[in-house]
């Protein structure tokens, strides 16, 4: 997907950060995460990374909000983003 196709994703849905996405990817497993936008989210969306945290890491990064715990992806990568249902 493109930095654009993404963007899209967050602004149709008028997303937060806190929202849990599901991240299909094309040649990996689907998982699940929240996006970051750190201190560098606009240098990393205009390259087409993007900076998530996974389920794993998940319940530690809302206690610490340690941005050290998230992953950097290429949006290349993703297939489809997804809303988590409840």
């Amino acid at each position: 997907m493109s930095n654009e196709e993404i963007q899209n994703f967050f602004d149709k849905r008028k997303l937060k950060e806190e929202n849990e996405i599901k991240i299909t990817f094309k040649k990996r497993d689907t998982m699940y995460g929240i996006f970051v936008m750190g201190k560098d989210y606009a240098d990393l969306k205009s390259k087409n990374f993007w900076r998530v945290v996974t389920s794993q890491q998940m319940e530690a990064f809302r206690l610490s909000g340690d941005i050290n715990l998230a992953r950097i992806f290429s949006g290349a990568a993703f297939h489809k983003l997804t809303l988590k249902e409840a």
